[in-house]
């Protein structure tokens, strides 16, 4: 539908699964990938098939369509920058408290399954 993304390893697109009618995020890889192993070895996909938490983005499909890799996420139409870069006053210290529990639980399970994030940043704090 349109990208609503773009980082250093690729970038982000909003789609609608056309069987469910569901509302997904695609990331597309830059890089190339020649096989289907060559991706599954990919440190991000290894982490992520491992991960299922509530405050940890759950990866639903990846597909690789002409030496093209793309990871199917939930889609999440903001993120904690979003919400900084608008607002107009101090935000109040109960959403402060919550984001930064729901992070930091989020950050918790990840280290627990032995994993840590190495991109945190607000941009890639996503939430409903």
């Amino acid at each position: 539908m349109e990208v609503v993304g773009k980082g250093t390893y690729g970038e982000v697109f909003k789609a609608v699964n056309k069987e469910t009618q569901e509302v997904v995020a695609i990331k597309r890889m830059f890089k190339k990938f020649y096989s289907f192993e060559e991706a599954m070895n990919l440190r991000e996909i290894k982490s992520l098939r491992k991960l299922s938490h509530t405050n940890v983005i759950k990866l639903k499909e990846v597909i690789r369509v002409k030496d093209e890799l793309n990871f199917v996420f939930d889609f999440l139409d903001k993120n904690l920058y979003d919400v900084i870069k608008v607002r107009t006053s101090q935000l109040p210290e109960e959403n402060i408290k919550t984001y930064f529990l729901q992070i930091l639980e989020g950050l918790a399970y990840i280290h627990k399954q032995g994993f840590f994030h190495r991109d945190l940043k607000p941009e890639n704090v996503l939430y409903q």
